[in-house]
């Protein structure tokens, strides 16, 4: 379980959150949506280390995270999958999975992971900047799984990519909550948020504005995009 408690920060003189508290469960899909500008990447950038300021507390189970340098939280138990993939370019598909792997992976080998994301499978030896953008983001989540992570965090994955290549994003996203993993998706597609996410958090002003499950957000839809989602 992920948690965030009373959470604040941002950059230099920029207070982005507010006091953000929420919790991600482990065989969940936790999706945080929200307008704009309102620090939903900057909470990642916070869990992920990367804030120059940051206050309050960041649990995975009993381990504290907040605070803690990057590589830190990594190995913690966290995957990151950054907004615009960010693969390398120059690297076939096996060397952007082998630069992330400090030793080879217990949950996620080889066979496992191409079973889970096959068109890697076919481009392994291709270099990440000959793959779409569709292989690109499946390459930057199999890059995050080989850490065997506890926790996958995805920031606008599917921002992009077309409508197929979206629904298996949903897929690729729905097997591996069915697998434990607990996944914390950032997305300003509500079409493949409501399609896979078990609780989706509104953000707002550098605060959660509401948290519930999916069926609660359905039937609140009209009013909760009236009053947070819409411009």
């Amino acid at each position: 379980m992920l948690s965030f408690s009373e959470v604040s920060g941002g950059y230099a003189a920029a207070q982005v959150l507010q006091g953000v508290s929420f919790t991600a469960r482990a065989a969940e899909i936790t999706a945080i949506i929200g307008r704009n500008g309102v620090g939903k990447t900057t909470l990642l950038r916070g869990l992920m280390g990367m804030l120059p300021r940051l206050d309050g507390r960041i649990l995975l189970n009993d381990t504290v995270l907040s605070g803690l340098a990057s590589h830190h939280v990594a190995r913690a138990g966290i995957g990151y999958v950054p907004e615009g993939r960010q693969v390398f370019p120059e690297l076939t598909v096996m060397e952007n999975l082998a630069v992330a792997q400090r030793k080879p992976s217990r949950l996620w080998p080889e066979d496992r992971l191409f079973t889970l994301l096959p068109n890697l499978k076919e481009r392994r030896r291709n270099a990440g900047r000959a793959l779409s953008g569709g292989e690109q983001q499946m390459l930057a989540i199999g890059r995050a799984l080989v850490t065997d992570p506890r926790v996958l965090v995805l920031d606008e994955p599917s921002q992009g990519l077309a409508p197929m290549v979206v629904r298996e994003l949903a897929r690729v996203l729905r097997q591996l909550a069915q697998e434990g993993v607990a996944v914390l998706l950032v997305e300003q597609n509500l079409r493949l948020t409501e399609a896979v996410a078990d609780r989706i958090a509104i953000m707002a002003r550098g605060q959660i504005v509401h948290d519930d499950t999916a069926a609660a957000f359905r039937a609140a839809e009209d009013a909760l995009r009236h009053r947070w989602l819409t411009l």
